[in-house]
């Protein structure tokens, strides 16, 4: 069997894969998702006892696996167990602690390329609100932020249960936009919020929205949630709106931030901390609502996988190829 058969067998699943996702969603059943897996399996263990005796595969093989294993698990039935952390289940409870009508400013400090780990979170974080009737505020300190926004509220808002609540805009939840300024837009918020934003996302005077004519300022927020893909973001939200004006004060971060939040989660300045994908989808567990993060990290997880098999792979073809080296030389 040649080297290349296993490209393009990896080639042709992927064609198959993309004829159905374009002609039509499919979604392998359980029995079928653990066919292909131990498929997948049996594929790596041969590639394995090749390279044992001696027959290496080339890159392009590694890259048409890695590609499958990226792309395969959204089609398949498998659920992969998911450990909700301490800061995970503080932020829920954090706001499952608000009463109806409660004000909730979330802001939207990240763009497009930092989707993947943060969209899941807004979404469910939006779904979360509405469904106890909590009053949404948004904003951003990022241009593209408040976009996100508006995608991601209005898939919760097409979702079933939310849409019959028949919720209304400038009067359930408002998007302010975004305002240019940093942490200096925070700072002023702390005193008078029109100021920074004197029309929403649409154009329309703040003043003329019923959800925000009596919110004057940060003391007249319930409860706040930031997503951070860097700067300005929860840090410059830590240090002013929590130090200055007392805010209560969750966040969702990238996995490369997420580290550095932790000092301010357990100095109690933030009420809870969602970090990276696996944070999107243990919030995702715990909301009891299965979105992109959860699927997102099925797929994560199966390519690491497949990553490390091919770092086993690739350790065995090095020592072999020193060893039968030094029997050349020994010769």
């Amino acid at each position: 069997m040649k080297k290349e058969f296993l490209v393009y067998l990896g080639i042709l699943v992927l064609a198959i894969i993309f004829y159905f996702v374009i002609t039509e969603p499919v979604t392998f059943s359980p029995a079928v998702s653990l066919i292909i897996i131990a498929l997948i399996a049996l594929i790596l263990i041969f590639i394995f006892i090749r390279t044992i005796q001696g027959s290496f595969v080339g890159r392009r093989t590694v890259f048409t696996f890695v590609a499958i294993s990226v792309v395969l698990p959204f089609f398949m039935t498998i659920e992969q167990a998911i450990r909700t952390s301490p800061e995970v289940q503080a932020l829920y409870a954090a706001v499952e602690e608000l009463k109806p009508g409660a004000k909730v400013l979330v802001s939207f400090d990240y763009d497009p390329p930092s989707a993947p780990e943060l969209q899941p979170m807004a979404e469910t974080f939006f779904n979360l609100c509405l469904e106890r009737d909590l009053n949404v505020i948004i904003m951003g300190l990022w241009p593209q932020g408040p976009q996100q926004a508006e995608l991601a509220m209005q898939k919760i808002l097409d979702e079933p249960e939310i849409a019959a609540k028949n919720l209304e805009y400038g009067v359930d939840y408002v998007n302010l936009g975004f305002q240019v300024g940093n942490e200096f837009v925070i700072q002023r918020m702390g005193d008078n919020i029109a100021s920074m934003f004197q029309t929403d996302y649409y154009g329309t005077p703040y003043d003329s929205l019923p959800l925000v004519r009596n919110v004057r300022n940060l003391s007249n927020i319930d409860f706040s949630f930031n997503l951070s893909a860097g700067y300005p973001g929860t840090v410059e939200w830590v240090q002013v709106a929590v130090d200055r004006y007392g805010v209560n004060l969750g966040a969702g971060n990238t996995a490369v931030q997420a580290p550095q939040m932790y000092p301010y989660l357990r100095a109690g300045q933030l009420k809870g901390l969602l970090g990276g994908l696996n944070g999107a989808a243990e919030f995702e567990k715990i909301a009891g609502r299965i979105g992109k993060g959860t699927k997102f990290m099925v797929s994560q997880s199966f390519s690491h996988v497949i990553v490390i098999a091919f770092i086993i792979i690739g350790n065995a073809a090095y020592f072999l190829g020193e060893k039968r080296r030094k029997q050349k030389a020994a010769e």
